[in-house]
């Protein structure tokens, strides 16, 4: 009888101490179970487009012979996309940001964590008539008629992206490198540091011989604007505002508790684009899905230079309001003209040769001092001074990441992850 007590005994400590161990008490895998919440996000502004399939290239003929956009068919996972190009009101969020925590940072308004960590401590009120802040506008000579303003040059944002393929590249053999010590994951992160605030000048520089100086003058910060697209914005500054759209929302969801981020804000890719462009249409020639830029009763259906030059029959001389005109089927506004917009993507002549049927994506970061030819990054959609030809769902075209335009903006996107929703 003892014996058989001593056994039940050891059984019971022996169930306990697998119990402790973080194992289920009833001997089930069942995996770990204080998990963080998902709910799923739908961000305000956005659209989803579902998991599909698409022909990718040409609609019509290709009239200079480019070979740059053979068909091919090829599928995307379902994302996010914003319905609109980013306003000049939204940026300014952005450039007001980076001013207020720069002032922050020249008053001294910090706090530190548990951690030893310092943070800029939103709650204090910023006295913008603190003499602690005259550096951060123009002073002396480079006031203009007495006014205090911002010396934007200052306005400097540091955003940081992790090199995926690099990373995938050194692992190759994962159980090698890790047994050999590994790889720093510090020569995997990469940081930026860029003026982010919008190129107005680009208005002039853009036309030679050409009176542009009111939109140089107005268009970035007067309220007659602020629901018309941001240009003058490069592609590195496109991405430095996705990085801390990001940031924006992590640190909504921290305060809430809401779970986690489904995926960071980023640029589409350039398949991505095209395939959201078309609104569910394959093939569709233009995102209306015809084969004409008028309507039925004669009327343009896009912001772009009718004509030999005609620029306001379409209703804008320049850009127009980013929710102008009709929608596509996936309630996404100008995906055709107004402002052509930066996408992840590199360009390359030949690309659809080469890439890949699921998901493609090729991109290359390049280096200040790494060619011309390796900072060519796709645009798509055609804009306010393009003619009908480079508004087409099809059409690539491209500009260097570091040139600003009077014509480019952008759009952000943003992976869905888990079921597609178009299989509910």
């Amino acid at each position: 009888m003892k014996k058989s007590l001593n056994y039940l005994s050891a059984l019971l400590l022996l169930g306990i101490l697998f119990s402790c161990g973080g194992s289920s008490d009833t001997g089930q895998l069942i995996g770990v179970l204080d998990r963080p919440t998902w709910k799923g996000i739908n961000p305000y502004g956005m659209v989803y487009v579902p998991s599909g399939t698409l022909h990718i290239g040409p609609s019509d003929q290709d009239v200079g012979n480019t070979y740059v956009q053979r068909q091919k068919s090829i599928s995307i996972q379902g994302f996010y996309m914003d319905d609109t190009e980013i306003t000049n009101n939204e940026y300014r969020q952005f450039v007001y940001y980076v001013q207020d925590s720069l002032a922050h940072t020249y008053l001294d308004h910090f706090y530190e964590d548990e951690d030893g960590n310092q943070f800029i401590d939103w709650e204090y009120e910023i006295d913008w008539a603190d003499e602690t802040l005259d550096d951060m506008f123009y002073q002396g000579d480079d006031k203009f008629a007495g006014k205090k303003e911002v010396n934007v040059s200052q306005l400097l944002f540091t955003f940081q992206w992790y090199d995926w393929k690099k990373a995938a590249k050194d692992n190759a053999n994962w159980q090698k490198v890790q047994k050999e010590g590994g790889v720093e994951r510090s020569s995997y992160i990469n940081k930026d540091e860029v003026i982010i605030y919008p190129d107005t000048l680009c208005w002039i520089r853009d036309f030679a011989y050409s009176y542009n100086e009111p939109m140089t003058r107005n268009y970035f910060w007067h309220p007659a604007y602020d629901d018309y697209p941001v240009v003058g914005v490069n592609w590195e500054m496109s991405k430095a505002f996705c990085f801390w759209r990001t940031n924006l929302w992590n640190s909504y969801q921290a305060i809430r508790g809401d779970g986690i981020n489904s995926e960071d804000f980023r640029l589409p890719t350039e398949h991505e684009w095209e395939y959201a462009a078309r609104g569910g249409h394959d093939a569709a020639p233009f995102p209306w899905g015809g084969y004409y830029l008028r309507n039925a009763k004669g009327c343009l259906l896009a912001n772009f230079k009718p004509g030999r030059g005609n620029y306001p029959e379409d209703g804008g001389l320049y850009t127009v309001q980013a929710d102008a005109y009709f929608p596509n089927d996936y309630g996404i506004y100008n995906m055709a003209g107004n402002v052509a917009e930066w996408t992840e993507t590199s360009f390359h002549e030949n690309a659809y040769s080469f890439l890949h049927d699921l998901n493609p994506d090729l991109r290359y970061n390049a280096k200040e001092e790494d060619s011309e030819y390796s900072k060519r990054k796709v645009i798509r959609g055609g804009s306010w001074k393009d003619v009908g030809y480079f508004l087409q769902t099809g059409t690539r075209h491209w500009e260097f990441q570091d040139t600003t335009k009077s014509y480019v903006g952008f759009r952000c996107a943003l992976t869905f992850l888990g079921r597609s929703l178009n299989d509910f």
